[in-house]
């Protein structure tokens, strides 16, 4: 897997990151660069475990599905894609949606608000290690620049929801669920040496 790929990967798994970070900066009255820091910390570090946990689960398994390796990647991507279409057109349930609540606890990054919010947008990635061990990926760089990526578009999430509010929350996640689509059809054709 190319740097190009590597990127549009660690992009799409962001998104839920980056949506969530949205929700989170329209929250807070006044934006710092530490409570950016902070989310982008939280959810940089989950996005980069997760696959690392996942890859270690999916090497286990490597040898007994060799054959079907490809097909594998392809469905855990599609579904994990298709997931991401499908809630950037749900409408959120009341309790769920981003307000512009600048109450303490809304706006909070502690580690008691920040954890579950952590880890609920990295189970896709766990799914993606998965893959990322069928495919033979250079685990290490990747959960790295999956890490830092995520960080950054976490910071710059908190930030356009202060600004814009939640205008791109489904934008994001659509586009990060049709990368991922894409990418687990490439390494398809690529397979069938059709690309």
């Amino acid at each position: 897997m190319g740097l190009t790929e590597l990127f549009l990967i660690a992009v799409a798994l962001s998104m839920d990151a980056f949506a969530v970070s949205i929700c989170k900066g329209l929250s807070m009255k006044k934006v710092t660069l530490k409570k950016c820091a902070l989310v982008g910390v939280y959810f940089g570090g989950f996005q980069a475990l997760m696959p690392l946990i996942g890859y270690l689960i999916g090497v286990q398994f490597e040898s007994l599905i060799k054959a079907y390796d490809h097909w594998i990647a392809l469905v855990l991507l599609a579904f994990i894609g298709a997931k991401m279409i499908k809630e950037s057109f749900e409408k959120e349930p009341e309790n769920e949606k981003c307000s512009a609540d600048f109450s303490e606890e809304k706006s909070s990054v502690s580690f008691k608000k920040m954890f579950p919010l952590a880890i609920a947008t990295s189970i896709d990635a766990l799914a993606a290690g998965v893959t990322f061990a069928f495919i033979n990926v250079d685990i290490v760089p990747a959960i790295s620049f999956i890490g830092v990526i995520t960080l950054l578009l976490s910071m710059v999430g908190v930030k356009v929801g202060n600004v814009f509010g939640t205008k791109y929350k489904a934008r994001a996640e659509f586009v990060g669920g049709l990368i991922l689509i894409l990418m687990g059809t490439k390494i398809v054709l690529e397979h069938l040496e059709i690309l």
